[in-house]
């Protein structure tokens, strides 16, 4: 073998179709995450895969499609690990604060997916929040299931709840995240999600047939 052949550069392994393009979504995370989506451009993903832009283009007509199958990969791994938090045959004490601890775990992934889902900066992208929406509404529906059972309230009341209990839990694991000096995680979700099973238990299950008072009516002799 000549001395030129041997010091020739290798030509570049070409990936097969669904490696390129796992590939791809994992540099465009990293630069949605690093800087952003509107800052991080389709050369800055093109650049950190090292391929040209047709082949990026040949995966993805742009940008906003990139971000819609990442966003749509995570909300549908939440929606498994919440799912899963729900399911069984365990107290709802143990359910509820499952649930708190599976946002601790999301927010805590080293990849930082959350920032994807709550602070990417796309809150008014249509496609966006009709994504966001449908997943809050089919997890406080969910939750809702579990607390009419648990303490009869309505549907429409235990649904208010679920949404509450989903705010909660991510403003909780956010605040935690942010802190330079934080509690380990198991530790804080457990406090996160005692509060949330202290007020949610809070509401009894009422007897059957009874009638709601409101809040404006007489007390009953």
């Amino acid at each position: 073998m000549s001395s030129d052949a041997a010091s020739a550069p290798h030509p570049k392994r070409r990936l097969p179709r669904a490696q390129r393009r796992l590939q791809l979504l994992e540099c465009a995370q990293q630069l949605f995450v690093a800087k952003g989506f509107h800052a991080a451009s389709m050369d800055d993903i093109a650049e950190a895969a090292a391929v040209s832009k047709p082949v990026l283009y040949q995966h993805f007509p742009g940008k906003h499609e990139l971000f819609l199958d990442l966003l749509d990969t995570h909300l549908q791994e939440l929606t498994g690990e919440l799912t899963a938090a729900l399911a069984g045959e365990k107290p709802n004490r143990e359910r509820v604060e499952d649930t708190v601890t599976a946002f601790f775990t999301f927010i805590a992934r080293e990849d930082e997916a959350y920032r994807l889902v709550f602070t990417a900066g796309m809150d008014h992208d249509e496609a966006v929040a009709a994504r966001l929406s449908q997943f809050h509404s089919r997890m406080a529906t969910a939750i809702a299931e579990l607390i009419v059972e648990d303490t009869g309230q309505p549907i429409a009341e235990a649904t208010m709840i679920g949404h509450g209990l989903i705010g909660m839990a991510t403003q909780a694991a956010r605040h935690w995240n942010r802190l330079s000096e934080r509690p380990p995680m198991e530790v804080s979700a457990e406090l996160a999600g005692r509060l949330a099973w202290k007020g949610i238990s809070g509401f009894p299950k009422e007897a059957p047939g009874a009638s709601r008072r409101s809040a404006g009516d007489p007390p009953r002799p």
